[in-house]
């Protein structure tokens, strides 16, 4: 019985796409030059409220836009909120005043923002919630919270009095008292229904964390907004994913995808769930790493094109800060439904907070964020962006040409033909991967594997990768194909965070037409100290333009493969540091050592970067030494002088290229034998180019 098989092309030209209902007029796809432009609708420094924070987007029927912050009067997620919208009726490039839709009067917290749009009637609808805080509550959070929804017939000009929702989720079971729409936008489905997602948990007073039970369901609408429903809850579990603010996509299929924040502080891959019944139940959530860590943050999620009953291809776009911390905010697009990102572009290399995105008719993205300030959690401004296609993915897509790649996919989750040298291979039913289920493979031993057949019809360059499953006792994983070794020949498969689904392209190969083999080898443990081995999808690509793959491997303190001996404290006091916060320790006898191990994807030269706070008190010889394929180097570093800084954050010093075996044989390894306070902050594993 054959491994299943699909195979799409994306090859796209106007006559390919006519049956899509939002394509270009031919003079809108003849104007395929880049075009980016921005405009500032709010901006604290300026404008009179202390902040404004927390976002919606919309773009009606008619390609009216509209924008919605909360207009926060202190800095405080708790405090007085308005609710302030602007809209552009000329494709963002003007916008008229803000109009308050939502007064504080005396303290009245207003926030999350929602817009979903119904593209049958043309009416807009508004949610948002109005927040309370019990007496004894002295933090910046809210107790409590009561959604509300206005709605618009004219575009937004004026709205209706407020409908309340109280008692909607009553019925849960857990006791929540907070309930957050979205934010940003919710979307409507192909059979008309409207759904948006709302986070909810406890009151904070008197409950530990552990006890808020934080989660999310559904609100949807059959009636065109007349009534509203409860749908279902992301069924909850103990530890992460944890699922909280929320955007939604339906995917080709009809099935909906919800992409979600999973937590505060740090850095965190991104939390999926599925509905096949338009949100009214939805599949156990697990995590996404396919987009990379990155600070848990309210992330813009959206069709761009393509999806049930489309003929055109099928894009999403997502942004989000590329960057361990709220930096860089940057936009991304998918050709399979979100589940990997194949292009992306950076908008703003600064700070970069919470984001939105919409399309007009015509393909202009539009990007409301928050960016720009000096404060961790709240940004100076809000800017709206507008862009298209070619500018975002630098030309290699384009709604006149479609990005030009073809992807066939081979199911690793089907185990019919499947071999195995030994241990044991369970088949997981899971919504959230592709084909609908993956191969749990337990190894007996190092050294044994698991092999699947794939066939190729024809002869030609292709890209092969891999969709994969993390968890928290995954194995160091060795790759062959056909016998021989992949660029990309070690993968460790433990999670960081929490476990989930990650993509890696395996290599760039000219495969001859006819059967080939894959070969899936335990190598031994991973850094977590477990054996597993969980696969999804093997897809070969052909495409005319190379992804945007960074080959590097960084290791940030208190991230998967870092240790200490001794006790380092933690510090954010000097900027100039990678991720969350840096360690210290004061010059001492070379007892207390901080080490990066990371697991380098093949054997090569990498060079070795560190990020360090630099400051006046730090040591003039900080002892890095590298540990690589041919012995040790030590390499002292002045950490007085600021190294180079990076748009995703640190400021980096070379402590020069080495070989090193793939795997996690190498490592970098920092002691206090210094003359001054050493930094540990992160080291990054850069491997060189292919010839």
């Amino acid at each position: 019985m054959p491994m299943p098989i699909s195979r799409r092309t994306f090859a796209l030209g106007l006559a390919a796409g006519a049956a899509a209902t939002a394509l270009p007029s031919p003079a809108a796809a003849s104007a395929a030059a880049p075009f980016f432009g921005e405009a500032t609708l709010w901006d604290s420094a300026v404008d009179p409220l202390a902040s404004y924070h927390v976002h919606a987007l919309a773009v009606l029927p008619d390609d009216t836009i509209l924008a919605c912050t909360e207009g926060r009067h202190l800095v405080c997620d708790a405090g007085p909120h308005d609710l302030l919208v602007r809209r552009s009726t000329d494709k963002g490039q003007t916008w008229t005043p803000s109009q308050t839709v939502a007064l504080s009067v005396d303290g009245q917290s207003w926030s999350n923002p929602t817009f979903v749009v119904d593209r049958t009637t043309g009416e807009v609808f508004l949610f948002h919630g109005l927040c309370v805080q019990l007496p004894e509550n002295t933090s910046c959070s809210a107790d409590s919270s009561t959604v509300y929804v206005i709605s618009s017939k004219d575009g937004g000009a004026t709205w209706s009095e407020p409908r309340s929702l109280a008692g909607l989720f009553d019925h849960f079971p857990y006791n929540w008292a907070m309930h957050g729409p979205g934010p940003g936008h919710g979307i409507q489905l192909d059979s008309g229904r409207l759904l948006l997602t709302v986070s909810h948990r406890t009151i904070i007073s008197g409950v530990p964390a552990a006890d808020r039970h934080y989660g999310a369901s559904s609100l949807y609408s059959d009636d065109h907004g007349r009534t509203w429903q409860a749908g279902g809850e992301v069924p909850m579990a103990t530890g992460y994913p944890v699922v909280g603010e929320a955007r939604l996509v339906q995917r080709e299929d009809g099935t909906v995808l919800m992409n979600s924040r999973p937590g505060s502080g740090n850095d965190w891959p991104r939390d999926i769930a599925v509905s096949s019944d338009g949100g009214l139940t939805w599949s156990p959530p697990t995590m996404n790493f396919s987009p990379s860590l990155f600070n848990g943050v309210d992330t813009g999620l959206v069709r761009y094109s393509g999806g049930p009953g489309s003929g055109d291809v099928n894009r999403v776009l997502f942004s989000r800060p590329d960057a361990p911390m709220r930096w860089n905010m940057t936009v991304a697009v998918s050709y399979d439904e979100g589940d990997s990102f194949r292009y992306a572009r950076s908008v703003n290399a600064g700070r970069g907070y919470y984001s939105d995105l919409a399309r007009l008719s015509d393909g202009t993205i539009i990007l409301l964020y928050g960016c720009d300030g000096d404060l961790d959690g709240t940004p100076r401004r809000v800017a709206a962006a507008r862009f298209n296609l070619e500018w975002l993915t630098q030309g290699r897509d384009s709604l006149t040409t479609g990005p030009k790649l073809t992807e066939t996919t081979y199911d690793l989750g089907h185990t019919a033909r499947a071999h195995t040298s030994g241990g044991t291979v369970t088949v997981v039913s899971e919504a959230t991967a592709r084909g609908g289920a993956r191969a749990a493979f337990a190894p007996a031993a190092t050294g044994d594997y698991i092999e699947y057949p794939f066939f190729v019809l024809q002869r030609d360059a292709r890209e092969l990768w891999l969709r994969y499953y993390r968890t928290g006792d995954g194995g160091l994983m060795t790759v062959t194909v056909d016998g021989k070794t992949p660029r990309t020949s070690t993968v460790d498969l433990t999670a960081f965070r929490g476990d989930g689904y990650d993509v890696v392209l395996l290599d760039r190969k000219r495969l001859r037409p006819g059967p080939h083999t894959i070969r899936f080898t335990l190598a031994g443990a991973g850094r977590g100290g477990g054996t597993a081995i969980s696969l999804d999808q093997l897809s070969l690509i052909e495409a005319a333009a190379s992804p945007d793959v960074r080959e590097e491997v960084t290791v940030d303190n208190g991230g998967l493969g870092f240790d200490t001996t001794g006790t380092w404290p933690s510090s954010r006091g000097v900027p100039g540091y990678y991720g969350f916060n840096y360690l210290t320790h004061a010059r001492g006898t070379g007892a207390n050592t901080a080490r990066w191990r990371p697991a380098l994807p093949g054997d090569d030269r990498y060079e070795v970067l560190v990020s360090y706070a630099a400051d006046p008190n730090r040591a003039t010889n900080a002892p890095y030494v590298v540990h690589h394929a041919e012995g040790t180097t030590a390499v002292p570093v002045n950490q007085k002088v600021r190294g180079v800084p990076d748009i995703r954050m640190g400021e980096w010093k070379s402590l020069g290229t080495f070989s090193f075996r793939a795997g996690l044989d190498g490592y970098v390894e920092l002691s206090d034998a210094a003359d001054g306070v050493v930094i540990a902050d992160a080291v990054r594993f850069r491997r060189q180019a292919q010839a």
